[in-house]
């Protein structure tokens, strides 16, 4: 009896998951309330503490305060390295560090991992685990040498920090920046037509937000796309349509007056910084509502399985518009280049929009209600925030206490994901082998 009791205390992998992204959040808000993290000198209260811990660790990039202005260097210091193990998954950091100290990895620590990177099978983990590693400081570290000099230009030696700082934030889909010296969450607004810093950021967003099996299939089979696995195919065709198309439509219908370099360059971050980064060159307040609501889809649709992204995901999107095409088209299963969707991976998908989209307008019309906003910016918060994006329409700040726990509530769910939630919830119950019986249902 006894052996039972404790057999069931034990963590799930999605527990474990979950747990750790709250921990890191806690030790988080707990390290920037220090007096010494403040600018100022002064003790941040709990709360704002707490917000800026889960942007940083939910890679969001949503703040209550203007992360230059506000934050010392040291409390910059412990955003950025909030933001690279939100990024990189609490999970992944914790593995690293028991392969670094020589540790053996148990098949607990290798299941979980395996949850956490959206791994297809145990076997390999570890492996792929220091390869996650090695690629993400190198990335890293070439996107800050890449952005060193016109931040250095800039801002003289501080610009090496800066450039850092934002080659993590970047890579890690979080959207912090350290620019607010010059204006106040300006973002990346003052380099709207540095050809260096927008393609490397953009770069640095697209290959975190692809996802990190992605990466694999790539160093494995490099230009052999007919090799790479059926979910690598579909990250990278959806990657590629949900940039170009958002960018056409912002080229012809946002950016007309601009010169051509800038226009370009404007279209195409605005059409990759909402899947899940949070940088803007362009003023979002001063997009039409069309525009608005394109970034709004963007920001729900988010990055794909397994990267520094959050939002819905991409597969997701995918599975369901062939689900539907298999349904017009009288197939009896929804398939990708050839291959067969499961049934359960529909539900699955299908349970993941549903949760997004009502999280996402009850939270909207929760925050209306409260802050007598306009539905649409509420809308564009919410949508920033579950996503995990941090695009915002400069409200953030000035929300009361209940909205801004109730984008935390967003921003955390986001990052962990739905269906982990979900299975953390019921672990340890069993499923029920009975059918009731058939009856049919109209629907449509």
């Amino acid at each position: 009896m006894e052996e039972h009791f404790h057999h069931n205390k034990k963590l799930t992998s999605f527990q474990i998951i979950i747990l750790g992204f709250a921990a890191v959040i806690l030790i988080g808000a707990l390290l920037l309330m220090l007096p010494a993290s403040s600018r100022e000198g002064v003790r941040t209260s709990f709360l704002d503490a707490l917000f800026t811990s889960t942007s940083a660790v939910c890679v969001t990039g949503l703040v209550v305060h203007d992360t230059a202005t506000y934050w010392s260097g040291l409390g910059q210091l412990i955003i950025m390295l909030l933001i690279q193990i939100g990024g990189m998954g609490v999970i992944t950091v914790a593995v690293a560090l028991a392969i670094i100290s020589g540790r053996k990895i148990s098949l607990m620590q290798r299941s979980t991992m395996q949850e956490a990177i959206a791994a297809p099978k145990v076997g390999g983990v570890v492996r792929l685990t220091g390869f996650i590693i090695r690629t993400t400081i190198v990335i890293e570290l070439l996107g800050a040498v890449i952005m060193a000099p016109v931040f250095c230009r800039d801002f003289g030696v501080r610009g090496i920090w800066m450039a850092l700082f934002h080659s993590v934030s970047a890579f890690c889909n979080a959207g912090f920046d350290l620019l607010g010296t010059r204006e106040a969450y300006s973002s990346l607004t003052s380099y709207s037509g540095d050809i260096k810093i927008n393609v490397t950021v953009m770069l640095l967003i697209i290959i975190g937000g692809i996802g990190f099996l992605t990466w694999d299939d790539i160093r494995t089979n490099r230009w052999h796309l007919h090799k790479y696995r059926m979910q690598s195919k579909v990250i990278l065709s959806c990657t590629l349509f949900l940039l170009l198309i958002p960018a056409v439509y912002f080229y012809f219908f946002e950016f007309a007056g601009l010169p051509l370099r800038e226009r370009i360059l404007q279209a195409l971050f605005q059409s990759v910084t909402p899947r899940t980064a949070g940088f803007n060159t362009a003023d979002l307040t001063k997009m039409s509502e069309a525009s608005q609501f394109i970034i709004i889809t963007l920001m729900l649709v988010g990055g794909s399985p397994g990267s520094t992204a959050g939002g819905m995901k991409t597969t997701t999107v995918a599975v369901l518009f062939s689900a539907a095409k298999s349904v017009f088209c009288r197939k009896e299963h929804a398939h990708f280049f050839g291959r067969r969707i499961g049934d359960d991976v529909v539900k699955n998908a299908a349970t993941i929009f549903l949760m997004y989209i009502t999280l996402f307008l009850s939270g909207a019309v929760v925050i209306s209600i409260i802050e007598d906003l306009p539905m649409v910016t509420c809308l564009f918060e919410t949508a920033s925030a579950i996503g995990t994006v941090g695009l915002t329409l400069g409200i953030t700040p000035t929300l009361g206490t209940v909205s801004r726990l109730i984008l935390i509530g967003l921003m955390f769910f986001g990052r962990v994901g739905g269906l982990t939630l979900i299975f953390a919830a019921v672990s340890g119950r069993q499923p029920k082998i009975s059918r009731l019986p058939l009856e049919k249902i109209t629907v449509g």
